[in-house]
């Protein structure tokens, strides 16, 4: 599978190989690879922007927390923040835009 892309302004293209006892379609090894690295890209994201990793809830704090950070995602998403980290820099010390975008309902998607 070859990754092409953009890192710190920088164009990158990489090959990643993968190895599997697995016997299915191409199509349908690519799907899974695919589905994997969507959930892994989601993790990273988690990590690295809100250190979710060096947190150390215990009991019903983690759910919590997790849940939180999963709606100030999908907030700065529905802001229409490309970047977590930019809506986080335009939003950390701006109330009324968190506000804003909290109260903000989603458009209808396109049918």
């Amino acid at each position: 599978m070859t990754a092409i892309g953009t890192r710190g302004g920088k164009p990158f293209k990489t090959t990643h190989r993968f190895l599997t006892s697995l016997r299915t379609t191409p199509e349908a090894l690519l799907q899974l690879v695919r589905d994997r690295w969507s959930i892994e890209g989601w993790h990273w994201i988690r990590d690295t922007q809100l250190h979710e990793d060096a947190h150390r809830y215990r009991g019903n704090g983690a759910g919590a927390m997790a849940t939180l950070r999963t709606a100030a995602l999908n907030l700065l998403r529905l802001g229409g923040f490309q970047s977590i980290r930019a809506g986080m820099q335009a939003v950390t010390h701006d109330i009324a835009a968190l506000l804003a975008m909290a109260t903000r309902k989603p458009e209808p998607s396109p049918s």
